[in-house]
Parts: C-alpha cells; sequence; structure tokens
C-alpha cells in the first residue's frame, strides 16, 4: 500500500491548459461512476471525426473494412485513411482509441494520427473493439490483436509496409497496445516496428501515489480508473489474479518487445505507473524513450492542441515516428 503520509501537494497544471480542463469539466468530471457512462457514450459518438473531417479537403482517402474477429466473437470495424493519391508500399501505424475500455470507438480523437497520415504519408489502421462492463477482459484485447493480425496478413493489399508498422494508442488504447504487444510476443505474432503509447492505462491495482495525489483532479481521476477497471475485470481488479494481458504493469517480463516512445503528464492519475513501465523496459534490455509533461493533465494535448506544451509533445511524437518508420 502507498504510504500517503509521505504524499504532497498535487503538481500544478500548466496555466494554458486550465481553460481547456475548464471546459472539460462541464462534460466529462474527473470523477466518473458507471451510471454516467451511457450518456458519456453519446457524448464520445457525437464527437467522433464526421466522413469531411476525415477527408481533409481530399487530402486524405479511407475506407472502412468488416474483418474476421476473434473465434466466436463478431467482426472487427477497421478505419483505413491514406494520403491521397500515394502510394505503397507505405508505412502504418495500428491504431487503438482511448476511452476508460468503456468509451469511444475508431473514429474518436483520430486527428493527430490524419495529421500523420496527411503530413507524413503513413497509412492510419484505426480499429474498433467491444467495450466493458458489456465485453469484460479479454474481447477488447482479442479484437484488438485480432485486426492487427488481419492488417499485417493483408499489408500488401492496404499498400503498407509490414516492416514498418508502429502500434500505437491512447489511455486505454495505450494499454491495450502494450498488452497486444505482449501477447504478440508469447504468441510469436506479428512484430511491430514500435510501440508509441500516449497516457497509457497499465495499472488496475490505482494505489500509485499519483492516483492519490490526483484524486478528483484533472481529467479522469482514480474514481474514473476503479470504474474502468471494474467495468473490464469485476471483482479480480486490484486482486492477485490479474493478467498481464489485462494489466501490461502485472507483466513480470517486458524483455523481447518492440522499441517503446511513451509518455505522460506530470499532473495526471496514470504518471507512476507509466514512469515504472519505462524503467522495467530499459531494465530488461529495452530501448524506451520516456517523456514527462510538466503541468500536463490526462489527454491534454487532444483538448488543447494550440497549446505550448501540446505542440512540443506531438512534435516528440512526430520525430520518434520518423526514427523509427525511416520516414
Amino acid at each position: 500500500m502507498t504510504d500517503t503520509s509521505r504524499i504532497g501537494p498535487p503538481p500544478p497544471f500548466d496555466p494554458e491548459l486550465v481553460p481547456a480542463l475548464e471546459s472539460l469539466a462541464q462534460v466529462m468530471p474527473p470523477a466518473i461512476l458507471p451510471e454516467m457512462l451511457p450518456g458519456l457514450r453519446d457524448f464520445m459518438t457525437s464527437g467522433g471525426a464526421t466522413d469531411d473531417d476525415i477527408r481533409r479537403g481530399g487530402a486524405v482517402e479511407f475506407e472502412e473494412r468488416q474483418v474476421p474477429g476473434p473465434a466466436r466473437a463478431p467482426d472487427i470495424s477497421l478505419l483505413i485513411c491514406r494520403r491521397a493519391a500515394s502510394t505503397g508500399p507505405r508505412p502504418a501505424v495500428y491504431f487503438t482509441h482511448g476511452g476508460g475500455m468503456v468509451l469511444g470507438d475508431n473514429r474518436n480523437l483520430i486527428g493527430e494520427m490524419l495529421d500523420w497520415v496527411q503530413h507524413l504519408g503513413i497509412v492510419l489502421v484505426s480499429v474498433e473493439y467491444r467495450l466493458a462492463p458489456e465485453h469484460p477482459f479479454p474481447a477488447g484485447l482479442e479484437d484488438v490483436y485480432a485486426g492487427f493480425r488481419w492488417t499485417m496478413a493483408h499489408a500488401d493489399d492496404l499498400g503498407v509496409d509490414p516492416r514498418r508498422v508502429v502500434v500505437s494508442g491512447p489511455s486505454a488504447g495505450g494499454g491495450l497496445t502494450a498488452a497486444m504487444s505482449l501477447l504478440a510476443r508469447d504468441l510469436d505474432g506479428p512484430v511491430a516496428a514500435g510501440q508509441l503509447l500516449v497516457c497509457p492505462m497499465l495499472d488496475d491495482r490505482n494505489d500509485s501515489v499519483s492516483a492519490r495525489q490526483m484524486t478528483g483532479l484533472g481529467a479522469w481521476d482514480r474514481t474514473s480508473n476503479n470504474t474502468g477497471w471494474t467495468a473490464l475485470l469485476g471483482e479480480q481488479r486490484g486482486g492477485p489474479e490479474v493478467s498481464a494481458y489485462a494489466a501490461p504493469a502485472r507483466a513480470e517480463d517486458l524483455s523481447g518487445l518492440p522499441p517503446l516512445f511513451i509518455d505522460v503528464g506530470s499532473a495526471e492519475t496514470f504518471r507512476d505507473e507509466v514512469v515504472a513501465y519505462a524503467t522495467r523496459y530499459w531494465q530488461a534490455g529495452g530501448v524506451a524513450e520516456l517523456h514527462v509533461w510538466p503541468g500536463g493533465f490526462h489527454g491534454f494535448d487532444a483538448l488543447a492542441p494550440e497549446a505550448e506544451l501540446s505542440r512540443r509533445a506531438r512534435a516528440a511524437r512526430v520525430d520518434w515516428l520518423r526514427r523509427t518508420l525511416r520516414l
């Protein structure tokens, strides 16, 4: 257990981000309870990218494909975006959306990835997965892995270079991406060129200093985190039997995984579990690049993309993508 007597005050938010955080609190408070999920799902759906948003005035072409899901499960929807008139094979990002395991779809918060499509020429494959609590673990992970396997197996058809595919996701999508990388390693599945994890949701125990420090503050606080993990794991949440494929922070062995980019804000619930995950990556002999953005709350750059801190965070990701995908 964390010694609460030794926890200091919460780190301050970056002043430029505070107006965006105040606006967010009007529709999505820091502490999300299970009974709030139906309304938040409607809000997330209404805020997803429209066809015109995706097209970017004709700069981006897209298609939606239904591909086979896991055994005895429904098909999976993949949103596939590429720069107009681009020719393959191109590098790709296989993207898993955020939403605390309980919210969102494959059109949510893809603006940054569409920038990569338009300006870097990558192919974006955004996967839809089943949400908890209706579909608890391992349904979402199985969907994400099935979609990744299909993408890699059909790389030629998609105009993708299978040697230059990065797997990526924010928040819950980052946790699912990390879990999928563990699963692919253990099953001798497809190998990604790298993992790009943005403020990932990694640890169901939810007992770090940062989780306690930020209770009731920012975005997706400790109460929200309990809501998400309980929806996914039920009564097992926080107990000794939780699989590393559900909560990657539980993994005993982080060796043999793709190069990692991982970032987080200093003023958010996930700060300490992200730093610990990067540290254990290095201890296992892996390659990892860690950024802790001072004063950043959970998902800050998606909500305030024009802020200076957001620009720095997004530039660091682009720099890593250029190096990793040889752009």
